[in-house]
């Protein structure tokens, strides 16, 4: 007979968001003490974390921190298996202390914020196997993104109303203007540019889209004397489907995003775009 109710069961799923099965066994284990099932998960978890190595963290949230100034901000992307362990509250704290702990030490790269201590004695990489253990799903700490600047401003995208944000980007401009950084972050969300400027595209990428564009165009049986601008016209629009500066402006799309900074006599220094899981 069991030794435990369903309101223990309720409260240690909330204490550990581990799943129903595993805290009715652990509560068992325990004789229905609900701390030292606590440590019972914690056990049976930590064992586990190696057989989680193989899942698939497809799923997860994207938190930013924007400093009061605006003058820095970070955006992090913390992964899980499933939908329900992203929206739960366990998970998403989880990911917001990473946040702040970024935002706080600025790490070089994702090798120096795993290594880095986010408490007393504990790494963020052991913060990471924790949650692992205690949510009891492959928890992955993978990318994150930091700039600092004149003015630095986040736009978070939810795909799903009960999901946390999936889409994430932050931007860098050279000088404070809050509506162009919102309108060209909410851009760079939806058309997913690549790069910021031609310049930034590797040689042999356009150089393999040159090539693409002509061997397309001799396959279509296009005329010999035609194919330099066939390819140039392709090549062209490679660019604006993959630089953000050619774009055309989502908001208005007569004009270029590069316009659009013009106009607002802004420079955008950098971006990036996360969407949780790609």
């Amino acid at each position: 007979m069991a030794n435990y109710t369903a309101a223990d069961v309720k409260k240690l799923r909330e204490l550990t968001g581990a799943g129903m099965m595993d805290c009715k066994k652990a509560l068992e284990e325990s004789g229905g003490e609900v701390d030292k099932a606590v440590e019972v998960l914690r056990v049976k978890g930590q064992k586990g974390v190696a057989k989680r190595e193989s899942r698939t963290a497809s799923n997860g949230a994207l938190v930013a921190r924007i400093a009061d100034d605006n003058t820095s901000g970070v955006l992090v992307e913390l992964k899980c298996e499933t939908d329900f362990v992203a929206k739960g509250e366990k998970f998403l704290a989880a990911a917001d202390a990473i946040a702040a702990h970024v935002a706080a030490t600025s790490p070089a790269d994702t090798g120096a914020l795993l290594a880095s201590e986010i408490e007393p004695g504990k790494t963020v990489q052991a913060y990471v196997d924790e949650a692992n253990a205690n949510l009891g799903e492959k928890i992955v700490l993978d990318r994150f993104a930091q700039f600092s600047g004149a003015y630095v401003a986040s736009y978070l995208h939810r795909t799903s109303p009960d999901l946390p944000p999936q889409v994430g980007v932050l931007v860098e401009l050279d000088k404070e203007n809050a509506e162009v950084a919102k309108d060209v972050a909410q851009h760079i969300a939806a058309f997913a540019p690549r790069f910021l400027t031609r310049e930034e595209i590797p040689a042999e990428t356009v150089e393999n889209e040159r090539r693409i564009a002509e061997e397309t165009a001799r396959e279509e049986g296009k005329p010999e004397q035609a194919l330099p601008k066939i390819v140039e016209g392709r090549v062209t629009g490679f660019f604006k489907e993959n630089t953000l500066l050619d774009q055309p402006f989502a908001k208005d799309n007569k004009k270029s995003v590069q316009k659009v900074l013009e106009e607002a006599g802004v420079t955008l220094k950098h971006f990036a775009r996360f969407r949780v899981g790609a």
